[in-house]
């Protein structure tokens, strides 16, 4: 139902806002001169979501496939999200699947289908997909959708809404003992890689992901105060972390050789300062050499206090 909203403007004159609110569609709203005007304008829009008729029914918006709003999302809204990569092969999957298919034909049982096909599929990697990755897949085109429908009105409705999640299972919390800790810093320090080392003690000693030490640039680090601040994080604030210790050392001792570029990475490619490294090649081998299994990169975040603990820093650092 139509709410309408009276408002007195700084000049004395009233004007009237008439907002309709309906469940499974995007609210809409106006402003009006004439209470009367308002009312009309809300029974109509009333009308017209109740026969699915709040959007454009031309024939470009008829016969749009999905291929061709995938590539809009593309060029338009993707570049300014952080997951570039990941999500581009994602949404070109969904291209691969039903990009032929317009998009107001593409019903639940469409992505529910569509669904299967992932979790009986692999990764990239030869692995079968999680339930978590599956997920992820689900959330890649159903913000599309949401795009389409609300900013675009290319669609009146997304499909993808109707379907459940998939049960994903608890994370697992995997520490390193001081064996292994010790063990997995002695080869990172004798790789190949420049960097490992003073990455891998980096993550031991703040906690940051490996997302957020790859990123970090000259600029980011403020030897007076002895921290580092992080710039994008995973949920998009930024954040300080103390530099302490052997992490500490290790930064000053790179900024010796760096150049005069705040905009430079610090864990820089080998051709390039202003592009990042890759440690995953020397991070697998370390972790073969250390004879340790079921660890990630990502786990370090869980053994930082017990590392930091063991090398003096206080329980405020802590």
């Amino acid at each position: 139902m139509a709410y309408i909203q009276k408002r007195v403007r700084k000049n004395g004159r009233a004007s009237y806002r008439a907002l309709v609110r309906i469940k499974g569609f995007p609210a809409r709203s106006a402003t009006f001169d004439k209470s009367s005007d308002a009312i009309k304008w809300g029974q109509e829009r009333e009308a017209e979501f109740r026969l699915n008729r709040h959007f454009s029914f031309t024939p470009e918006n008829i016969n749009r496939t999905l291929s061709k709003v995938i590539d809009h999302y593309l060029s338009q809204v993707l570049p300014h999200k952080k997951d570039i990569a990941r999500q581009t092969i994602q949404l070109n999957w969904w291209k691969s699947q039903i990009g032929s298919l317009r998009l107001c034909d593409i019903s639940p049982s469409t992505i529910s289908e569509c669904r299967q096909i992932l979790q009986r599929g692999n990764t990239h990697y030869g692995t079968p997909r999680s339930a978590a990755t599956v997920n992820r897949y689900l959330a890649a085109i159903s913000h599309v959708y949401t795009i389409a429908w609300r900013e675009w009105n290319w669609i009146n409705h997304n499909p993808v809404l109707n379907i459940k999640k998939l049960k994903e299972p608890r994370g697992r919390v995997r520490f390193l003992n001081e064996q292994e800790r010790q063990r997995l810093l002695d080869n990172c320090n004798e790789s190949r890689s420049l960097f490992l080392y003073p990455i891998v003690v980096l993550a031991l000693s703040t906690g940051m992901r490996r997302g957020e030490i790859l990123g970090l640039k000259w600029r980011d680090v403020d030897f007076d105060t002895k921290r580092i601040v992080i710039q994008e994080t995973k949920n998009g604030e930024r954040r300080a972390v103390p530099l302490v210790g052997t992490a500490l050392q290790l930064i000053e001792k790179l900024k010796i050789n760096a150049r005069d570029s705040k905009d430079d990475y610090i864990f820089h490619s080998p051709e390039n300062r202003t592009k990042r490294c890759s440690i995953r090649t020397a991070w697998e081998f370390a972790i073969k050499r250390s004879e340790i299994e079921n660890f990630r990169f990502h786990d370090l975040r869980h053994s930082t206090a017990s590392y930091l603990a063991m090398n003096g820093a206080s329980l405020l650092e802590i």
